[in-house]
């Protein structure tokens, strides 16, 4: 074999070994992936009504009883103020925060809570997508059922995250996939 045809193989083959050592070394399509917690302190934004994660998950709610997935399924929804007072009617009606809770319910105002973990611009992020390839909500927004205030403990809006997340569950990270070119 000439010298060129050597430098050809030896470099096919050791694009092989790179190719299968790279397929070896990722992890199974099912391997958990959890975001990361968020390296910069966020304090948990002021909210219209104090509300804990915690003491509601610890009754056995769900997240998608309160947080609804319309279409097209980008954001998921705050509760309707009728769906908090399907228990509040009756529960904790001597609470101060209850009672505004009453007032925003008797007027059919929707509370005006504060979004805590915003989209960015240019991210064409949907929660449906995830939703239906099994994602849960913990997954991406951290132990929320240990959390009294919701804020941002986790670095889900950071790139990286989305992209080690796709890697570890084999979905594809190409930029068109969360990023609309020219921006919408």
């Amino acid at each position: 074999m000439n010298r060129p045809g050597k430098i050809l193989a030896l470099s096919a083959m050791a694009l092989l070994i790179y190719a299968l050592g790279t397929v070896h070394a990722q992890p199974p399509a099912s391997a958990p992936y959890t975001v990361r917690p968020n390296p910069a302190p966020h304090p948990a934004p002021d909210q219209p009504l104090p509300y804990s994660h915690k003491t509601h998950l610890k009754l056995g709610l769900s997240c998608q009883l309160c947080h609804t997935n319309p279409a097209p399924g980008q954001l998921m929804t705050f509760p309707p103020t009728a769906t908090c007072m399907n228990c509040h009617a009756t529960i904790a009606t001597d609470r101060a925060a209850i009672g505004k809770l009453a007032l925003y319910a008797s007027s059919q105002q929707p509370i005006p809570w504060v979004r805590v973990y915003k989209l960015l611009p240019g991210v064409t992020w949907t929660h449906s997508k995830h939703l239906q390839a099994g994602v849960h909500c913990e997954t991406c927004h951290g132990a929320v059922s240990e959390i009294e205030s919701m804020s941002e403990t986790t670095s889900v809006t950071a790139m990286a995250s989305c992209i080690s997340c796709h890697q570890a569950r084999r979905a594809s990270a190409a930029c068109a996939v969360c990023h609309a070119w020219p921006p919408t």
